[in-house]
């Protein structure tokens, strides 16, 4: 040390020469560059070395993000296309269910219309068998009456009681072939 303070002090009584104490002159220079050079181990050891792991790692939890990203945007692809598929079945199933249901409303409407066509004949039927046999009831009265009538006239006519059950048989068969006739 004392060889460098001995080295200044000659530098400056001297005027002359190369002083690497010398801030003003080209000493900065030097002591900055070994300063530097000296302190640029440490630096890049202790400051760049962790920030050169933390961009590392950000970079690798960035690829890691867009790798995760690009599976759920495929897994989401792949949902959609799931949904897509599962909604293309339930409209199937849907139109399927109505066209069953059209079908069943279908077949129980032409079992309505067989149905009531059914109950409008046999009333019909029911309708005529009734009116038939009021009708036979009606001529079958008015054959009587006609009877009774036509022995009341004839009886009348030959002035004698006409009405025995020969006589009421005998205008019967007459009246009945009369109907035959017409």
């Amino acid at each position: 040390m004392l060889l460098i303070l001995s080295a200044v002090e000659e530098g400056h009584a001297g005027g002359g020469g190369f002083n690497p104490f010398d801030p003003a002159g080209m000493g900065g220079i030097l002591w900055t560059w070994v300063i530097f050079l000296a302190a640029l181990i440490p630096i890049w050891k202790f400051v760049m070395g962790p920030i050169t792991r933390a961009l590392a790692e950000r970079d690798d939890l960035a690829r890691q993000a867009i790798t995760e990203a690009k599976a759920a945007s495929e897994e989401a692809e792949k949902a959609r296309a799931e949904v897509e598929v599962s909604l293309g079945e339930a409209r199937a199933e849907a139109a399927q269910f109505l066209s069953d249901a059209r079908e069943r409303a279908g077949v129980r409407e032409r079992e309505l219309v067989d149905e009531a066509q059914e109950k409008s004949r046999e009333m019909i039927e029911t309708a005529r068998r009734s009116i038939q046999a009021e009708q036979d009831k009606a001529i079958s009265a008015i054959r009587e009456e006609v009877v009774d009538l036509t022995l009341a006239g004839a009886s009348k006519v030959l002035s004698r009681n006409v009405g025995s059950d020969d006589d009421r048989k005998l205008v019967s068969d007459l009246v009945g072939q009369m109907k035959g006739s017409t």
